[in-house]
């Protein structure tokens, strides 16, 4: 790094899931950056413990990413105006691909049993 101060060489990388179209995801996580940069949004504090020992423990208040896709198109829904700057996505695009996946995602996961449904109730 060029940088010598300590305090100023802090970045986080989260690679997105396996499934993500590349062009866009990288293409969102670049604008979210620049958004938090442009805000001066500051990371949270490390933690270095056991995530799962410490639930509910401690008074620690850590927020946690969204748990379900529904989860995760309902924040995008709500706050996606990051993505619109200098025209890199468009309202259109981003409603058109919340819709689809709520439509052929969500909805169509929704209607079908799980393998674990199927041990529940149907492994004698």
């Amino acid at each position: 790094m060029y940088n010598e101060i300590p305090e100023q060489k802090r970045i986080e990388f989260r690679c997105p899931d396996p499934t993500h179209n590349p062009y866009l995801a990288f293409a969102a996580m670049l604008m979210a950056g620049l958004d938090g940069i442009r805000n001066q949004i500051s990371p949270p504090d490390p933690v270095d413990v056991d995530m799962y020992e410490i639930a509910g423990e401690n008074g620690m208040d850590i927020e946690s990413t969204p748990s379900s896709l529904q989860d995760a198109l309902d924040a995008l829904e709500s706050d996606h105006e990051f993505l619109l700057e200098g025209g890199v996505f468009t309202d259109d695009l981003v409603d058109e691909w919340i819709e689809y996946k709520r439509v052929y995602e969500i909805q169509q996961q929704a209607r079908r049993p799980t393998p674990f449904e199927f041990l529940l109730y149907y492994d004698g």
